[in-house]
């Protein structure tokens, strides 16, 4: 027969085991987070020491660079190297969209919570699962093969343009902003409705005046996060804007990005040179916007805080 180990004995050994695995637990935690945090910093140094290449080794002027219209770097004679129009084309189509996607979103999110059967949001939330999933490829090629033709032939221009691209990145965020949205809605207290609908409020003054300054934090949050997507976004705004080196005029005006003249001369030029530096120059540009929504969207998560 087996010797029976004392009750104070098998304590013993489960709590050594029981340490010893919160001690591999917490090691390997700290691991994941020592390589995320390493990862962020070596690219940011590398992005930052790239593009500043540009400025530094090849003396191309920083005020040139961000104001100028210009953009010819090929020029042997006279390069130029101004980024004003893809800046500009940047933040027009992700504002643009912004103004599309938010309302729409946070309108889709009111409705799944506060108005809509459970079968309701059965229905939508499958869908706007489905859009997430769709690649940006995709997304592009739609727009290039139904939506540029149908706005060249029913409202104008080229049918390339501000408009085509704004649409199409509406479309790609819209799923981003009515996720966090509904979440948003969803997780404000009960006692929030039961409170107005106590006081004589309808539920559409409940909605407009309770729920929606409650969630207003929360709300915006989503929406920049829908702005980062879309700023950083270059493939599918590629195939349907234009790329064109001019200021644009109108929305029916082909533009460019930073992200789709960075995709597009990239691999045809020499790694070293003035013009693949302006290029980096640009991606850098792109991370110090990322950089600025995520604070931007860490001050409004800091005020659903309090």
């Amino acid at each position: 027969m087996e010797k029976a180990v004392p009750a104070k004995d098998r304590l013993l050994k489960s709590g050594k085991n029981w340490m010893g695995g919160e001690t591999r637990g917490k090691t390997l935690v700290i691991l994941c987070a020592v390589i995320m945090i390493s990862a962020t910093i070596a690219i940011t140094i590398f992005l930052g020491t790239k593009g500043l290449q540009s400025f530094i080794k090849n003396g191309v002027s920083l005020v040139e660079f961000i104001t100028s219209k210009n953009w010819n770097p090929t020029n042997q004679a006279n390069p130029e190297y101004g980024t004003l129009p893809f800046i500009f084309g940047s933040f027009a189509v992700t504002f643009l969209s912004a103004l599309v996607a938010a309302p729409l979103g946070i309108g889709g999110a009111i409705f799944m919570t506060e108005i809509a059967p459970s079968w309701g949001r059965k229905i939508l939330q499958p869908v706007i699962e489905l859009l997430v999933g769709i690649p940006s490829v995709v997304y592009g090629f739609i727009g290039l093969s139904v939506l540029v033709p149908f706005i060249r032939e029913n409202v104008g221009g080229l049918g390339f343009s501000l408009l085509s691209g704004t649409i199409v990145l509406s479309v790609m965020i819209l799923p981003t902003v009515t996720t966090i949205a509904t979440d948003s809605m969803s997780s404000l207290p009960k006692t929030l409705r039961e409170g107005s609908y106590a006081l004589g409020a309808t539920r559409w003054q409940t909605i407009r005046k309770v729920l929606i300054p409650a969630a207003l934090p929360t709300l915006l949050t989503a929406i920049v996060l829908g702005m980062a997507r879309a700023f950083g976004e270059a493939l599918a705004v590629q195939m349907v804007i234009g790329n064109v080196k001019d200021l644009p005029s109108s929305l029916l005006d082909a533009s460019a990005t930073l992200t789709t003249i960075i995709t597009l001369n990239m691999g045809h030029t020499t790694y070293g040179s003035v013009e693949n530096n302006t290029l980096w120059s640009m991606g850098l540009i792109l991370l110090i916007m990322s950089f600025a929504f995520i604070l931007l969207i860490r001050y409004l998560s800091s005020r659903r805080k309090v």
